[in-house]
């Protein structure tokens, strides 16, 4: 072997050696990596998924059951309904502001609805808010005012009480409302119309001022 060839090999033996460090590196690595991944999927932890990773999340159940979308459809068309009612137009010239309070839905279906239910109270009053025409209560007197009508014992919201809460809480008017369910049933399908009332009420006269249904028809079959 010529001087030359041998120095480019004394030259080129750290390298080789470095280069193969590096490659027993990135393998062990990528076999740790596929350890841990491994040891992920054989613990058996569910997935996480969010949203924005996967849009149809929010998509609605294909089933008889009411649902987020259903629930947000019907409170949407009664809202729209109240803008345009008298008494929205009565509020919008009174001077001072009718002072108005709202109060949980009543749920007489068999869904279980608690959850949404107490969000549509927070995106009605959001809705008055904004509108601008009334002088709304926050709900966090309203629970402290229930706690002192119901005796302190419990503080659970009683429909029954809405009246005297209303008094209590100095309020003219109060929004409130149910859900109701009705099922038909047939050979081969089932069909399910849930409607959604929703009321103003005049706490002094206990008269409705003002009151709309909206409803949604589900059918499997």
């Amino acid at each position: 072997m010529s001087r030359f060839f041998r120095n480019v090999a004394r030259l080129a033996a750290p390298l080789v050696a470095v280069g193969a460090l590096g490659a027993l590196g990135a393998l062990g690595t990528l076999g740790t990596l596929g350890t841990l991944g491994t040891f992920a999927v054989g613990c058996g932890g569910r997935e996480v998924v969010r949203g924005s990773q996967e849009p149809s999340i929010d998509n609605a159940a294909m089933s008889t059951g009411l649902d987020k979308e259903d629930i947000q459809r019907m409170l949407h068309e009664n809202l729209n309904h109240l803008r345009s009612a008298p008494i929205m137009n009565q509020w919008r010239t009174q001077n001072p502001q009718a002072t108005v309070a709202i109060f949980p839905f009543a749920n007489t279906t068999s869904e279980h609805i608690d959850s949404q239910l107490d969000a549509i109270l927070s995106e009605t009053e959001s809705w008055l808010i904004e509108s601008q025409v009334v002088k709304l209560i926050s709900r966090e007197r309203q629970n402290a005012m229930i706690a002192e009508v119901e005796g302190g014992r419990s503080g659970v919201f009683n429909q029954a009480s809405v009246p005297k809460y209303g008094r209590q809480l100095g309020v003219k008017y109060y929004v409130t409302g149910k859900v109701q369910a009705a099922d038909e049933r047939s050979e081969d399908a089932r069909r399910v119309q849930y409607f959604m009332f929703m009321q103003v009420i005049e706490v002094e006269t206990s008269a409705i001022v003002w009151q709309h249904k909206a409803y949604v028809t589900k059918m499997v079959r």
